[in-house]
């Protein structure tokens, strides 16, 4: 059986996708469509066969383009000669599920309206999956795609990034402390920057190194933050295996609902998540090193996180988490 996932985004969805990859290698092989931007963490993945890379998100800006035109079409002509049978499309997205029947994948599957994004993504699948009942982590309503093939799946695994490390640059000294991860794609996930100063300072005056990591569009909140608590030091640019080699190499990491917590959990380092706007019960992160401390709603539905805050989260309260994910590591 030839398999083709179409998650294309963003590095948290990717993470969570990893076991259902797995669980499809056991009964064939599996390609990958996928944004150049994230290219490695599907392409190195042991049970991905090849990874096809897209740029939607610079596509966008000249749609009708000569270069995009070719573009689209050279990636649609790779999909056609690998000649998938069936297509799964976790993400429940029009941009998502349309590639699969662009490129006539005879058998594509998707989740019922009640659990996908977008309702007209349904117009591109063949058949719709509701998951089981009780079933609310992502990476288990994921892995319900598989079981509707009648494969063999595991709930309640964790995604293990451990296939990354033969492939990680060395750290930069900076890593080597709890990191700090103050920005998200959206602000309502975002804990405040002055909690995030009063925690490095507080992780200061207990002996641990503090290091606040940022993103694009995110290096002033981390200078703020770095401003209040002066003995913290601020992380240099990183690409992404770059990202991933300080994560590795982290003393712990802190941070809310965002891609590089759920690949600190992966990779087994002591990570903290704080949830503040987003449904803990479907998309915590996973690993045998992690605590949540949720401030958000519980009750996701149509396989959207976001439930909206139910009350602050104090620092006190992230301070025993992290000394209680630390004390496990040891």
């Amino acid at each position: 059986m030839r398999f083709l996932l179409t998650r294309l985004s963003a590095l948290g969805d990717i993470v969570h996708t990893w076991p259902l990859a797995a669980a499809l290698a056991q009964e064939g092989d599996v390609f990958w469509l996928v944004e150049q931007r994230f290219l490695p963490l599907v392409s190195l993945h042991p049970a991905v066969v090849e990874a096809v890379p897209v740029a939607t998100k610079r596509w966008r800006h000249t749609p009708w383009g000569a270069t995009v035109r070719a573009e689209v079409k050279q990636t649609l002509a790779k999909l056609r000669a690998l000649a998938p049978e069936v297509a799964l499309d976790p993400q429940g997205l029009t941009k998502s599920a349309l590639w699969a029947a662009l490129a006539g994948v005879p058998r594509r599957l998707g989740f019922a309206p009640s659990h996908r994004r977008e309702r007209i993504s349904g117009l591109f699948y063949t058949h719709t999956v509701a998951p089981p009942a009780g079933l609310k982590h992502v990476v288990d309503l994921n892995l319900a795609l598989a079981q509707a093939l009648h494969l063999p799946v595991h709930y309640g695994v964790a995604p293990d990034g451990s296939f990354l490390r033969p492939h990680l640059p060395p750290p930069p000294r900076e890593a080597s402390a709890v990191l700090l991860f103050p920005g998200s794609g959206h602000p309502k996930k975002n804990w405040p920057p002055q909690l995030f100063a009063q925690l490095a300072r507080h992780l200061h005056h207990l002996g641990y190194p503090v290091t606040v990591f940022w993103g694009p569009g995110e290096k002033p909140v981390a200078e703020a933050i770095q401003r209040q608590a002066p003995e913290a030091l601020l992380a240099p640019p990183t690409d992404l295996l770059e990202l991933a080699s300080c994560l590795a190499s982290a003393q712990a990491v802190v941070g809310g609902d965002t891609g590089p917590i759920h690949l600190a959990a992966s990779l087994g380092t002591p990570t903290v998540a704080l949830h503040l706007a987003t449904d803990p019960q479907r998309n915590a992160p996973r690993g045998p090193r992690v605590a949540v401390v949720s401030g958000a709603r519980c009750g996701a539905t149509r396989g959207k996180a976001a439930t909206g805050a139910a009350r602050p989260v104090a620092v006190d309260e992230v301070v025993v988490a992290l000394q209680g994910v630390l004390a496990k590591a040891v």
